[in-house]
């Protein structure tokens, strides 16, 4: 009896062990099968949702984007850098219920168009403003993220007696330039985005911008001893998977969302935020006193790297100075990273929800 005794809590012990390591090994293979599939799943939902991809030609250049069913007042969705119309797909199967969602593929990414004649501001949004006219042929609200918020706000100041209301989210506003970008101890956006896109496009032998990428980002650099098999793994992804969306099993999905449509995007377009071609001929301050329509401004909060590198969109100085300058403007901040919309899908609905409420007040 003693000797039973002695061996029940070790049948215990081993049973709780037991199920630790199945419980790991679960949480183990769904961690994975997010990192792998989750902005898969999420663009399925989008779709099942209504969403159809088409395209268009506008002053004979290629515009691809997404449309989702006519459930309401028309909503323009202009992506950030790096990024695709999937991008909002966490957000658009809820915004659909209330609203006629267009989302499009800036120039140099996606489908569409890839020339670097296109790559400025103020050719894309001339693009874009001409694009409402031709495909929503009405009133609209506009939404932009990060690059595609300067890009709003662009569209916003050019096509008043459309644009009904407008959302920037996290814009670089008043850190676009070369010159800003590098005030101080620099920018993520410069350090992760702008030199590595104009790196690469100085050699020849990485074929493969998300391979570069990976192993000259400030991002995985911050990893440490871990850049150099992170860079292995996502070349050799590459290589076996030529023309897919990049992912890696055992990083986060939000620490390589930046990577997961690079397959589609042409880092000429970063090398004009590099040589600050983007920007030609735009006074940012002056583009944003010409919207007349109201504005809601999503800030993620400002935070900065053990180096002083920036690594939000703005200073709070430069969020104020936005506040400021535009006439009809409400800034909403959040503590977040860049990806509002996909970090905080409800704050970022809210904006948007927000946004119209008050352009029916008008």
């Amino acid at each position: 009896m003693k000797t039973m005794t002695k061996k029940k809590p070790l049948k215990v012990i081993g049973t709780v062990l037991l199920v630790l390591v199945a419980a790991g090994a679960i949480g183990t293979a769904i961690y994975r099968d997010d990192n792998l599939h989750g902005d898969e799943r999420a663009i399925d939902r989008a779709l099942a949702a209504g969403f159809s991809e088409k395209q268009v030609q506008v002053d004979g250049a290629t515009i691809n984007y997404a449309e989702g069913p006519d459930n309401g007042p028309a909503l323009l969705f202009v992506h950030g850098q790096g990024m695709e119309w999937e991008d909002y797909a966490s957000v658009l199967p809820e915004l659909s219920k209330r609203y006629h969602v267009f989302a499009v593929d800036c120039f140099g990414h996606g489908k569409s168009a890839h020339d670097p004649v296109l790559y400025t501001c103020s050719t894309g949004g001339d693009a874009l403003t001409a694009f409402a006219g031709q495909v929503i042929g009405g009133d609209y609200l506009v939404s932009g993220h990060s690059s595609g918020g300067v890009m709003a706000a662009y569209v916003a100041a050019h096509d008043s007696d459309h644009v009904i209301a407008c959302v920037l989210e996290d814009p670089p506003l008043f850190r676009v330039t070369p010159e800003e970008a590098q005030e101080g101890a620099g920018t993520f956006a410069w350090y992760d985005g702008y030199t590595v896109a104009h790196s690469f496009l100085q050699q020849n032998d990485v074929k493969d911008y998300a391979a570069w990428y990976a192993s000259h980002s400030y991002l995985f650099g911050l990893f440490g001893g871990l850049q150099d098999m992170l860079a292995k793994q996502t070349a050799d992804w590459c290589a076996e998977h030529p023309g897919e969306h990049v992912v890696n099993a055992w990083v986060p999905r939000n620490w390589t969302r930046g990577m997961y449509f690079m397959n589609d995007y042409d880092p000429r377009f970063g090398d004009a935020f590099y040589n600050g071609s983007w920007m030609a001929g735009i006074d940012q301050e002056a583009l944003l006193r010409e919207i007349e329509c109201p504005v809601i401004y999503l800030k993620a909060s400002t935070n900065y790297g053990n180096d002083g590198v920036l690594y939000a969109a703005t200073t709070d100085d430069d969020a104020a100075r936005i506040q400021q300058t535009i006439p009809r403007c409400k800034t909403n901040e959040i503590k977040s990273g860049h990806d509002i919309h996909f970090e905080h899908p409800d704050f970022f609905v809210a904006g948007i929800d927000e946004a119209m409420t008050q352009a029916d007040s008008n």
